[in-house]
């Protein structure tokens, strides 16, 4: 059974971790499902929804380097999303969801290309998906695919709170 919003919050607030996220091709499906869990508030700390590329350099942190040459859609865009939403909300965790929902490609991605990042105290972990069957599975099976990361990294043992 894959972890959901509740299994994982669950496990931070056992754990005494947060978690913040940093969503583009989710636009904000990964924070609702954490907040929809009554009291979410004991673990999830909040999200960046930075769907314009720029915004993933300025608020996020996201090397500008990085984004003029290989785009927002590059697995180390998200492993640095995950890392700045991590440092910019003081959580634990940082989760970070970016990729071509579609209906067109991007930056030369084709329509279901996914890159997700965890970043936490035990390092940056991440996940590369091709899915199909339309933009809205597209973001669904990302939140299903981020839970299970996160709920990964939890179970690796990564868990020992914030890096000073």
């Amino acid at each position: 059974m894959t972890a959901g919003a509740e299994e994982v919050l669950a496990a931070l607030v056992e754990a005494g971790a947060t978690v913040a996220v940093a969503e583009s091709l989710t636009g904000g499906l990964l924070a609702a499902e954490f907040v929809a869990v009554p009291g979410a508030s004991r673990a999830f700390r909040g999200s960046v929804t930075a769907y314009a590329t720029d915004l993933k350099g300025s608020v996020l942190g996201v090397d500008a380097g990085l984004l003029a040459a290989k785009g927002a859609v590059d697995p180390t865009v998200a492993e640095q999303m995950a890392e700045g939403v991590r440092r910019l909300m003081a959580a634990d965790y940082g989760v970070a969801t970016t990729g071509v929902a579609g209906p067109d490609p991007q930056d030369g991605h084709p329509v279901g290309t996914v890159h997700l990042a965890v970043a936490g105290p035990g390092g940056v972990s991440s996940s590369s998906l091709v899915l199909s069957q339309g933009r809205a599975t597209i973001r669904r099976r990302t939140v299903e695919a981020a839970f299970a990361l996160l709920d990964q990294a939890l179970r690796s043992g990564n868990s020992e709170g914030p890096e000073g």
